[in-house]
């Protein structure tokens, strides 16, 4: 006499699901490249593979290198934008302009950073990558401007608010210039120490 089985089946996991997982993978596994290998070393064989991810089925999604990366950076810049929010929740009262620097310092010192830079190099000498690059250069500097003025609790209109922010970020940007090469952190900590207090007498709030 034979038995039936009465265990059901393991549910399978829906084919969305999986796409969106086998994608994640993907730009996960770009920016590693990236950042470990550098444009020229990241190719789409060597992310696919490392991805865990057939040619056929990165080739369906990211038809190209660029457009691999470009993918990949603004997703993980999604990412460490969400990161950002969740560090800002615990800033102090007191200190709390230093607490920012060090908000804001970490996107710069970040994966990444590494790898968008490694992006914006190449763009400089191919125009069709710098055609792809720039508009989200600007948008991620937009977003990074925004969110700064939120962080400080200024408002970019009054007085010099706009252009100490700014000033802010490109000099966040490169103290992480020099941390793709070096580590810097006792200097760098020792400026933003300094710049904290100059944003504090200067800033205007609300």
């Amino acid at each position: 006499m034979t038995t039936q089985a009465t265990g059901a089946a393991p549910a399978r996991t829906p084919q969305g699901e999986r796409t969106r997982a086998m994608r994640l993978r993907l730009l996960e596994a770009t920016v590693d490249c990236l950042v470990e290998l550098g444009w020229a070393g990241t190719t789409t064989t060597v992310v696919s593979e490392r991805a865990g991810v057939s040619r056929g089925a990165q080739l369906h999604h990211f038809p190209s290198k660029q457009a691999l990366v470009v993918a990949a950076v603004e997703h993980l810049s999604e990412r460490r934008r969400d990161d950002m929010v969740a560090a800002a929740a615990d800033l102090p009262d007191q200190g709390r302009t230093r607490a920012v620097l060090d908000v804001l310092s970490a996107q710069f010192v970040s994966p990444v950073f590494f790898a968008a830079l490694e992006l914006w190099v190449a763009a400089r000498s191919d125009a069709e990558l710098r055609s792809a690059v720039g508009p989200l250069e600007r948008r991620i500097g937009r977003e990074t401007h925004s969110y700064a003025l939120e962080l400080f609790g200024v408002d970019e209109s009054r007085g010099d608010n706009r252009a100490l922010v700014q000033a802010t970020l490109d000099l966040l940007r490169g103290f992480g210039l020099a941390a793709s090469l070096s580590d810097d952190s006792r200097r760098r900590d020792a400026v933003l120490d300094a710049w904290a207090l100059v944003l504090d007498d200067k800033l205007e709030t609300s």
